[in-house]
């Protein structure tokens, strides 16, 4: 039982940093000036986009398996 509600937990968890990092990338995408005072080009927020679409879809998926 325990592991259950681990698992919702962290995917819980992992589902909300995907969220968040994913809209780091989409406004560091849009915008010219430093986003969070780091100053990313538009290929660099390529790879905030990815790890942010990797938490988010484990995240998904741990929740909906537990």
């Amino acid at each position: 039982m325990e592991a259950t509600r681990f698992r919702r937990f962290f995917g819980a968890l992992l589902t909300l940093l995907g969220i968040a990092v994913l809209l780091f990338a989409c406004v560091a995408f849009l915008s010219e000036k430093p986003v969070l005072g780091m100053t990313v080009t538009k290929w660099e927020s390529v790879v905030p986009f990815l790890v942010g679409s990797v938490f988010l879809l484990t995240g998904v998926n741990l929740v909906s398996r537990s």
